[in-house]
Parts: structure tokens; C-alpha cells; sequence
């Protein structure tokens, strides 16, 4: 049975209504949360940025507010986890679809696991997320982690 992404967050790895100027600073935010819960090691945060710029996770999903998925290797988890966070104001994120194009990001799930089955589970349910205006706009109204949660399980 695999888990669900609900089941993967950490209440302590949710961060609403961010302020940032960079998708950089938003996934050091995140990734700075996961190492403090023991779910990444150091390495990680370097990794993910590393990582974004080879092969950028921004996905226009025809919003203001489009999603990001930054991740890395595993060798940089210690245990599977996913931290999110929305943002106050969107930040670029290189689009997926076209490296050279930035997309204004407002909806952050950073992936931290380690089993790449696993990964690809967790990828499917967030593209399910994504598909659905209704949870977008959920998650980017909500103002307590315990909010994000419900809409997700939905």
C-alpha cells in the first residue's frame, strides 16, 4: 500500500503565506524545516538548488499562482518526508516544460524521499492536486497547517 501525501508532511514542514524574493529562498526555508525534523541531511538544501537549476520543477498549471516540486537524489534523505509552504507573493521558478521561461510559483511541495517508486507515487498525487482548481485555491486561502491536511485529503 503506498502512503499517502498527507501521511508524508510533517505539520512542522508546512510554512503559509511565505515571504520571499527567490524560489532558492523558499526551498532553503523548507529544507532548513526538513534537516531540523531529521528528514534531510546538510547536503540537502545545496542539492535541491543544485538540482533546480539542471532540471527545473516550476509547472504552469494556468494560474497566478502556479506549483513547484523541487527534489533530489536520495542519497541526501534520511527519511521520506514532503514540506510545503504557500507563498504571500508568487517567486520565479524555472518552468519544467521550458527551462528558459520562469513561471510565478505560489504553491511549493518540496519532495525529501528516498525510494524512487516512491517518488514517482508521491509526483502522481501532487499532479493530482494540481489538476484540481478547487484544492489550489484551498491550500493558498488556508491559514493553518492543520487546513492543509483536510484539503489534501479530499
Amino acid at each position: 500500500m503506498s502512503d499517502t501525501l498527507a501521511s508524508t508532511i510533517n505539520p512542522e514542514a508546512i510554512a503559509l503565506g511565505v515571504t520571499a524574493s527567490t524560489g532558492e529562498e523558499v526551498i532553503r526555508l523548507l529544507a532548513g524545516r526538513l534537516e531540523k525534523l531529521g528528514y534531510v541531511r546538510p547536503t540537502y538544501a545545496d542539492a535541491v538548488v543544485a538540482r533546480e537549476a539542471k532540471m527545473p520543477t516550476g509547472l504552469p498549471v494556468g494560474r497566478d499562482a502556479n506549483v513547484a516540486v523541487p527534489h533530489t537524489d536520495p542519497q541526501h534523505v534520511i527519511r521520506p518526508g514532503v514540506a510545503v509552504a504557500t507563498l504571500a507573493r508568487p517567486v520565479a521558478f524555472a518552468s519544467m516544460e521550458d527551462p528558459d521561461e520562469d513561471v510565478p510559483v505560489g504553491l511549493v511541495f518540496m519532495l525529501a524521499i528516498n525510494d524512487k517508486d516512491r517518488q514517482i507515487d508521491m509526483l502522481q498525487q501532487i499532479m493530482e492536486i494540481v489538476q484540481s482548481p478547487e484544492k489550489i485555491d484551498a491550500l493558498m486561502r488556508t491559514a493553518e497547517s492543520r487546513d492543509v491536511f483536510e484539503i489534501l485529503g479530499q
